[in-house]
């Protein structure tokens, strides 16, 4: 498709989408875009790069008429952006198709997929091959907190791309990834998620059967041996395959630890082994940083480039980042899957032993918010000493017997030991932990959205 230099973007302020415009920015193309509301940082980055916003949904936003609309995948048929769009024919692509169409072209995509771990996991691969000076793209899902921006155009033959197994637009039903052209693939979880997108754990493996389908066949594929579904996935689609995990792999993590000095764990792989150092917590980081540094060596990347990249590498905002670390630690954390939930719980155990953990949890995905996970969501939280549920997000449009039980899984979590409370309001939420929690306590906020600005409001009373 030849494109031409104006752009109109449709629900500009996503963090995909924002960053987009950004790479767009950097061809060169002229963006402009409309939103309902943007907010920082998107709002932030758009201003820096002098992108202008329209706010509302609008057939006289695509005045003067733009040679391509790129739709956000939150926009419907109905919009009329997208009604307009079709009326005048202007060429209408979804994210992952511009990136595919007008990014990719020319370069080496690198994709990082799976059900858990992507995020910390692509923005590693990154930040080592930025680090052994191959000057790569990058296109990550969420804020890297060691590099520039989630995203970078590179100069570079290596494109890094998150590969989100959510669908890409409202004409374009299938996963994200399905766009990005990978010639080397790192695949970590699969499991159930995204109900709102998938019928069930089939349906989810069938589409990353179909992103190992579209690689070439020399491809180098690293695969998580700690998660069945996935080793099954690549076996089943006849490709090539190395795994790694933390025993019976190809590359394995041995003398782990983890405590307050930091993770230490000796990469093994076939024919080599070094050691590693990173701040990240607990053995599901040591497992990402596993699975970058197999591939890594597979592209050639020298090992104390790795090394050094590991030693600096903090992770992803949201990503159980240390909010406040002081006489109560305050962590924020995107877990909201089970496996997540008790990953990250047991990460917090290692890093700060001994120590009372508080965890709080938003039942607010499309998955978490149903009784899907019902038992094991609080089986996770059963890790921490004191759990505390916010509302259910959006409960009145969910039938009783569909929409997920706090009330339910407090008493689940008391029959484990741990004690558990439900309240309704946020406000109250962030009150009662203010009033309970005591110096050397550590809470842990797990949401994958705003949670009703409760880490802000801890972080402020906290403050106090």
């Amino acid at each position: 498709m030849r494109i031409g230099r104006e752009i109109h973007m449709t629900a500009i302020g996503g963090v995909g989408m924002s960053s987009l415009a950004g790479l767009l920015v950097a061809q060169g193309h002229r963006v402009r875009g409309s939103d309902l509301d943007v907010y920082p940082p998107a709002s932030d980055e758009l201003a820096r790069l002098g992108v202008p916003v329209r706010k509302g949904y609008a057939a006289e936003n695509l005045e003067p008429r733009p040679d391509l609309v790129v739709m956000g995948n939150a926009i419907s048929a109905d919009n009329p952006e997208a009604v307009a769009a079709r009326r005048r024919g202007i060429p209408t692509l979804s994210l992952p198709e511009a990136l595919e169409l007008l990014l990719l072209p020319g370069r080496t995509p690198l994709v990082v997929a799976g059900t858990h771990g992507k995020t910390t996991t692509a923005s590693f691969l990154a930040w080592v091959l930025e680090t052994a000076g191959r000057a790569p793209g990058w296109f990550i899902g969420g804020a890297p907190r060691d590099l520039a921006a989630g995203y970078a155009l590179g100069t570079g033959e290596e494109f890094v791309l998150e590969g989100d197994e959510y669908d890409s637009a409202y004409f374009d039903k299938g996963p994200k990834f399905l766009h990005y052209r990978p010639a080397a693939l790192v695949l970590n979880a699969v499991e159930f998620d995204h109900a709102d997108i998938y019928r069930d754990l089939a349906h989810v493996k069938q589409s990353f059967a179909r992103l190992l389908g579209l690689l070439p066949s020399a491809a180098p594929l690293l695969v998580c041996a700690d998660f069945p579904h996935a080793v099954a996935v690549a076996r089943e689609s006849g490709a090539r395959y190395a795994t790694f995990g933390s025993s019976g792999a190809d590359w394995v993590t041995e003398d782990l630890s983890d405590g307050p000095a930091g993770l230490r764990f000796v990469a093994r792989g076939p024919g080599e082994s070094f050691a590693v150092g990173s701040p990240l917590l607990g053995r599901m980081n040591a497992r990402n940083l596993l699975g970058v540094a197999a591939l890594a060596r597979r592209l050639g990347v020298p090992v104390d480039a790795i090394q050094r990249a590991a030693e600096t590498f903090h992770g992803v905002r949201r990503r159980q980042e240390v909010v406040v670390d002081g006489a109560i630690t305050l962590i924020d954390d995107f877990a909201h899957h089970p496996t997540a939930i008790a990953a990250t719980l047991e990460a917090v155990r290692a890093r700060y032993p001994g120590r009372v953990v508080r965890a709080l949890f938003d039942p607010r995905s499309n998955t978490t918010r149903r009784r899907i996970f019902q038992d094991e969501i609080a089986t996770a939280l059963a890790g921490a000493d004191h759990v505390l549920f916010g509302p259910v997000h959006r409960a009145a449009l969910l039938d009783v017997s569909d929409r997920f039980s706090p009330d339910e899984a407090c008493a689940k979590i008391a029959s484990l030991g741990s004690t558990a409370v439900s309240i309704e309001e946020h406000g109250a939420l962030a009150e009662r932990v203010l009033a309970e929690a005591k110096a050397g306590d550590v809470v842990v906020v797990l949401s994958n959205g705003a949670f009703g600005g409760i880490v802000q409001r801890l972080k402020e009373g906290l403050a106090k």
